[in-house]
Order: structure tokens, then sequence, then C-alpha cells
């Protein structure tokens, strides 16, 4: 104990700051002439790390958990840079990247205030995005953020509006502009599969294909 008390209070001289080389520019500190760690530039500049300035061990300390936490926030900015995600999408990005659980925590939270987590947001993203691109059922809508850890309650809200009618349809559409009009089996085969796949029951699937195949045989038959 005693030892460890005379370790942590020994000061340590920064001789050197310099910026690394690299696309993640991170400054490399000296310590007595000797490279002894690096930090995120943010917490350099805030902690207003010069030349001359004595560091005792408790105050290295201190410096790499605010490293460890300002690498977690960037790399969780960076990761919701491309979409938007959900809290356990995040944590387990996290958590891979090998960041502690302290610094997993205080990240979510910061960035939960800035309205940056929200699974209420995200859910509410999500169902948009597969009824404007990629439709789904409801079932298979429900499935998907449950398994992007999507609390239950929040999933209800967001997915009660969905009409499997509607959704099944215009997925339908999309679909059958490739499929052959002159053969009624295999229409309804590979279109029945292919709704199937996006969670749609039998008795959507079935109306679907009849209404299409009747509207696309008397379009056909007009012209």
């Amino acid at each position: 104990m005693f030892l460890k008390v005379i370790t942590e209070t020994i000061m340590n001289k920064i001789t050197a700051l310099s910026i690394g080389k690299g696309k993640n520019k991170r400054v490399n500190v000296f310590l007595d002439n000797r490279f002894a760690f690096s930090l995120e530039a943010e917490v350099a500049l805030k902690e207003s790390l010069q030349i001359g300035q004595q560091l005792s061990g408790e105050q290295i300390k201190i410096l790499t958990k605010a490293d460890q936490y300002y690498r977690c926030l960037n790399a969780a900015t960076n990761y919701l840079s491309y979409r938007p995600r959900s809290e356990l999408e995040l944590r387990k990005r996290l958590q891979q990247r090998g960041f502690n659980d302290i610094s997993i925590e205080t990240t979510i939270n910061k960035l939960k205030e800035q309205g940056l987590v929200d699974d209420q947001a995200f859910a509410q993203f999500w169902k948009e995005n597969r009824d404007l691109f990629n439709q789904r059922s409801q079932w298979l809508i429900k499935m998907e953020l449950k398994q992007k850890g999507i609390a239950d309650y929040i999933i209800e809200q967001v997915t009660d509006t969905i009409d499997d009618e509607d959704s099944a349809y215009r997925a339908a559409q999309n679909k059958c502009r490739s499929l052959p009009l002159f053969d009624y089996q295999n229409f309804r085969r590979r279109l029945g599969e292919y709704l199937k796949r996006r969670g749609f029951s039998y008795i959507v699937i079935n109306k679907t294909i009849e209404q299409l195949w009747e509207e696309k045989t008397t379009s056909k038959t007009l012209s």
C-alpha cells in the first residue's frame, strides 16, 4: 500500500507533445523524453496539456480514462452517422470494439441527452423505411424491431397503423413487373414465395395475387 502511494505521487515531466500520423490524429505524450501514451486531441485540449507540465500517476490514470471515453464517443458518433441505431445495436457495436462498460454507459447516456440515441425515433424510422422501400408485414417488422432490442410497448405503438393488405399489394406490384403473365401457376408460385418471405399471411397473399393477376391480365387484354 505504501509503495502504491509513492508510485502514484511520483511526478513525470511532459517533455514533448506531437500529433500522430494516420487517419485518426492522436496526441503523443512524451514523459521524461520517452513516449508514454497517446490521447484523443479533445482530451489533450480539454486538459490543457503543455510541455514542462508535471503529471502524477493518478493524473495519468484520469487522462487514460478520459481518453477511453472520448474514443468510445467518437466511435459511437461515427457509427450513428450512417443511419439511426437502436440502443442495443450501439451497445453491441461498442462492446465489439473493446470499450469498457463505464465508457459505454457514459457514452450512451450522453447521446441520449443529445437525442442521438432514441429507441422510439429509431423504431419509427425503421417502420417508415420499410414502408417506403422494402415493404414487410406487420408481424415481420415487429420481429425485426424486437431483435434490435426495442421495448414491446414501443413496437406496438409504432406498428399499430401498418396495413398488411396495402403493404403486400405495393410490394407485389414491384415484383410482378418481372413475372410473365401467360402462366398463372408460375405467377402465383413466384409471387406467393416472394410475399411469404416478407412475412405476409396466406389470406393476404392469396388476395393480393388474385387482385394483381386480374389487374394485369385485364390491362393486357385492353391494350
